[in-house]
């Protein structure tokens, strides 16, 4: 194949820019806010369950607190019924059996009101628990809300230089013959690098010095003509500071 050396030349151009949006594309998918978030998944995943089971035990206390405060209000409705009832009746009989009853539910009430104290003192136990988890998620959140801001500003950074290092790439490329770049494609897609320039004989993308059979033969050859690196296949670019 036949190119100029200029367009030759500016195919070092077009693989700078290259490597660079493959560097950027490597830093947008590696950042270390992302890292950092990944690590920090795991404490937030515990910190849910936690908040999760301390939340149930909580509305589980408390519907069980309001159960026993609904009783407590039956027994008081109970007994002033039975008192306003002994105050009414001139029955001895009656008055016995309300009595008897009345002492029974003051029994009733004692045990209700001392069960109802020791959920009361259950439930302020679980809301100092759930505080506590709210307190430990909220600092959690806001490491991750502060990590996700530096991410996405850094990964708006690389996504800014991509889109003017891609322009730029597509206008180097846009000017070069299309069986030029044709090869170059070829090449990068192949070995993972298009195009390299022969510095004092060394290739720069193997970073091999060249054998002197190499050399003589690259040294035959037109000036125009394009030629492949024998170590990375990458089409060698010569100048003045080739060694040739």
């Amino acid at each position: 194949m036949k190119a100029r050396p200029a367009d030759q030349n500016e195919l070092l151009r077009l693989q700078a820019a290259d490597t660079r949006l493959a560097q950027l594309q490597h830093a947008t998918k590696n950042l270390p806010q992302a890292a950092e978030l990944a690590k920090l998944q795991p404490e937030v995943e515990a910190l849910r369950a936690r908040w999760i089971a301390a939340t149930g035990e909580l509305e589980d206390a408390r519907a069980e607190l309001k159960r026993v405060e609904s009783d407590v209000e039956v027994v008081e409705a109970r007994v002033k019924r039975d008192t306003d009832r002994v105050q009414q009746t001139s029955s001895v009989k009656d008055v016995q059996a309300l009595e008897a009853e009345l002492a029974s539910l003051a029994k009733r009430k004692d045990d209700l009101e001392e069960i109802e104290l020791t959920v009361m003192e259950r439930v302020e136990g679980l809301e100092e628990a759930l505080a506590t988890v709210d307190a430990e998620r909220a600092e959690l959140s806001g490491r991750v809300q502060t990590l996700e801001a530096q991410r996405d500003e850094e990964a708006g950074k690389l996504e800014g230089q991509r889109k003017a290092l891609a322009a730029d790439r597509e206008t180097i490329a846009a000017a070069l013959p299309a069986d030029l770049i044709e090869l170059y494609e070829r090449q990068r897609a192949r070995y993972g690098i298009g195009a390299a320039a022969l510095v004092r004989g060394v290739s720069m993308g193997s970073n091999v010095k060249l054998t002197e059979s190499d050399l003589s033969e690259i040294r035959r050859a037109a000036a125009d003509d394009v030629v492949l690196c024998p170590d990375s296949g990458a089409i060698l670019v010569r100048g003045e500071d080739s060694g040739l």
